[in-house]
Order: structure tokens, then C-alpha cells, then sequence
């Protein structure tokens, strides 16, 4: 590995990481809410709350899969030295994977767990260029107390995808990653679009 193309990491390693998995936590209690995830700097190629949210979960327990976007010397280098994760070629060996908006219409081959050992799936971090934008979705269960409209700009076809491979408790966790800012999407939350999204399609 080439020391040029390491980058810094957290200023405080122990309490920038706990910083980061408390925010991830947070974001998987109450989906659709946008939570703040500030304790790392930019990585080429990766957002601050992606790099952060990487340096957090990823240990040498954790084989990553990376899309096209990421899979690049910089990444791969400082990853593999600030977190000690394996970077795998195969999907189906990933226990998370990286992903930008071009990857969202085909989720095949990641690890949906199974009934015994739901914790055994894939999740994916997506990074997005923004958290709002796309057309109104509404969520529903554990953590939000009626529901909570997000809009989120992804594709119609990584809901369907979604529905596909969701038969809870296996599924596959998701967090969206932007700018210093991340909205977890566990998979026992139901997700429709807005009413109007529906009249809008029926009449189109």
C-alpha cells in the first residue's frame, strides 16, 4: 500500500467513533429523520457522513463490496488501513456494501440474512449528492410515531427492488449518505408513496 494515498482519519479515534455509531444508531430508531454525522473530513470520492459511517462499522469482521463509483486506489487504501476490512468482489460475501444512486435498481445478491440469523444480512450505505429532492414517500412503523414524509431522490425501481427482498425479519438495512447528514431506512419499515404520487401515476 502506497502511504501517499492515505488520508486522515478521525481527530479523536475512540470518541469520534462512538460519536458516528450513536448517530447511526439514532438514524435506524427513527427513520426518515435526518441526523448529522460531522466527525470525519471528506475522502476523495467519499461525503463526510459516508467516511464517517465507514470508519464506524467497518472493522476486520466486516467484508466490504464496493460499486464502480468507489472502487478506486484511494478508497480502497484507506479503508482497508483505517478500518482493516477485506474488499470483496462478490456481493453475496458482503456484510456491507457501497453504493451510489447508479446501483440502486438491482440489489441481487446481497445477503438478506435468514430467520434464524436476521443480523447475518447486507447493509448497504448509499451515498447520495443530496437527501431531499425526489418524490414524497411515506413511512411507517417501529420509531415513528404516525409517519414521516421523505423524499429522497432514488429511482422507483430501488423501491420495488426493496419490496422484492424484504420478508422481515430478513431484508437489508439501508443508510443514505450526504454531505455531513444521514437518514436510516431499517427493514421493518413500510414504505408507499404519497397519495399524490399514486393519483398523479393512475392519471398519467
Amino acid at each position: 500500500m502506497s502511504t501517499t494515498l492515505l488520508q486522515p482519519a478521525f481527530a479523536d479515534p475512540v470518541l469520534d467513533s462512538v460519536r458516528s455509531f450513536r448517530a447511526a444508531l439514532k438514524a435506524l430508531a427513527g427513520p426518515g429523520v435526518v441526523q448529522p454525522l460531522e466527525q470525519a473530513t471528506a475522502l476523495d470520492g467519499l461525503a463526510p457522513a459516508t467516511y464517517a459511517l465507514c470508519l464506524a462499522l467497518l472493522d476486520i469482521d466486516t467484508p466490504l463490496w464496493l460499486a464502480s463509483a468507489f472502487d478506486t486506489p484511494v478508497i480502497r487504501a484507506n479503508l482497508a488501513f483505517h478500518c482493516g476490512c477485506a474488499i470483496v468482489s462478490s456481493r453475496e460475501q458482503a456484510r456491507f456494501a457501497l453504493l451510489d444512486d447508479s446501483e440502486l435498481s438491482d440489489l441481487r445478491g446481497f445477503d438478506l440474512g435468514n430467520d434464524r440469523y436476521p443480523d447475518q444480512s447486507c447493509t448497504l450505505l448509499v451515498q447520495l449528492p443530496d437527501l431531499d429532492g425526489g418524490p414524497t414517500h411515506v413511512w411507517r412503523g417501529p420509531g415513528i410515531q404516525s409517519e414521516n414524509r421523505v423524499t429522497l431522490p432514488v429511482n422507483k425501481a430501488f423501491w420495488n427492488e426493496r419490496d422484492s427482498r424484504n420478508d422481515f425479519p430478513r431484508g437489508l438495512d439501508v443508510f443514505f449518505l450526504s454531505g455531513h447528514s444521514v437518514i436510516g431506512l431499517p427493514r421493518s419499515t413500510r414504505v408507499s408513496p404519497a397519495a399524490s404520487l399514486v393519483l398523479a401515476e393512475e392519471l398519467a
